[in-house]
């Protein structure tokens, strides 16, 4: 089996919350809670999870712009978890951010903007200039668009160059925190279509956060589900969406829109998830959806539930997988108990 290119093991992050006279610490809010996925070369791994779940946090780790509190961030077997100086991690991570408009200079055209990570590599001016006509013309801009600043440019442009930006270092692999949620959905899209012919075409390997988990079962290999800071279900993006076994995950998928009947009939049944996301810094104890699921035992309360085996790589976080009593109604139980 060959190396991964990433393997996040066991990480967590807690931020202290500051207050009082002196401004001590009165507690902590965990933001991720022993997480550890891995990837392949090539992969698209999607991160799925309401607001407050991890997502972004986990993202900005691997970058290198937060330390993990506890746990190992290797790449390429190296541990970049203490690794802090962003000349020797960002040669092989680098990030497309939510918004294209907030993430470009406006002082800056767009050629000297992609300019910034090649002059930090060393290239000449000349070197330079040829680089960023090949850029901009991977990303399918023109070559004039070197010349024009951010405002000349619509959505979809801008983050064509921050795409292409991310790729002057010529990363390994890339994190996408929600690059298509600013753009209109024909401009999603074709992103997602660059994104993919990119990634093909130069070998790259993506980390894909979203909300939009119709676009995500379009454009990911596998994905993790969040919630309150806990990878709760991971495996093959077919799977996962057509056998959720997490009751978290089956009230995420029963609310994706659809525009048919046949794609209605396909959607779990799962009862509506009421209530907000609790407060990080207040942690349930037990499983941390069992304030809000609809299923809860009195054992969700008191353990936290190990990993279950689903399907092939397919892994879920419940203790519904485990109750003899659960399994006879639990939906994807059931179902199999048929077939």
């Amino acid at each position: 089996m060959s190396e991964p290119l990433i393997d996040i093991v066991g990480v967590s992050k807690a931020f202290p919350i500051r207050g009082g006279l002196f401004g001590g610490s009165r507690g902590e809010v965990r933001a991720v809670n022993d997480v550890s996925f891995r990837l392949d070369r090539g992969e698209v791994f999607g991160l799925a999870g309401e607001s407050g779940s991890g997502k972004s946090t986990i993202a900005r780790m691997i970058l290198g712009l937060e330390a993990p509190t506890a746990g190992a961030i290797l790449i390429e077997g190296r541990d970049f978890a203490d690794e802090r100086d962003w000349r020797k991690r960002s040669p092989v991570v680098q990030m497309v951010f939510q918004n294209p408009g907030s993430s470009l200079n406006p002082r800056r055209s767009v050629g000297d903007s992609i300019a910034v990570p090649l002059a930090a590599r060393g290239l000449e001016r000349p070197a330079r200039r040829r680089r960023i006509a090949e850029l901009i013309e991977q990303v399918q801009l023109p070559a004039n668009f070197a010349e024009r600043y951010p405002y000349e440019l619509s959505g979809g442009q801008k983050q064509r160059v921050a795409i292409a930006r991310a790729l002057a270092a010529e990363p390994k692999l890339i994190v996408l925190d929600e690059p298509t949620s600013a753009l209109d959905v024909s401009v999603q899209a074709k992103i997602i279509e660059l994104l993919d012919e990119l990634r093909l075409r130069l070998g790259l390997t993506y980390i894909f956060i979203s909300h939009d988990l119709s676009l995500m079962r379009a454009f990911a290999n596998r994905v993790g589900v969040l919630y309150l800071g806990r990878l709760i279900e991971t495996g093959p993006t077919d799977a996962l969406f057509e056998r959720p076994a997490h009751p978290y995950t089956r009230a995420l998928l029963s609310a994706v829109p659809v525009v048919s009947d046949e794609e209605e009939a396909l959607k779990p049944r799962e009862p509506t998830v009421e209530g907000e996301i609790p407060n990080p810094a207040n942690m349930p104890t037990g499983c941390v959806f069992h304030p809000r699921c609809p299923h809860v035992m009195a054992t969700c309360r008191a353990q936290i539930p190990g990993p279950d085996q689903v399907g092939p790589e397919h892994i879920a976080n419940c203790h519904l997988l485990r109750s003899s009593d659960a399994r006879a109604t639990h939906p994807l139980l059931l179902q199999e108990s048929r077939q």
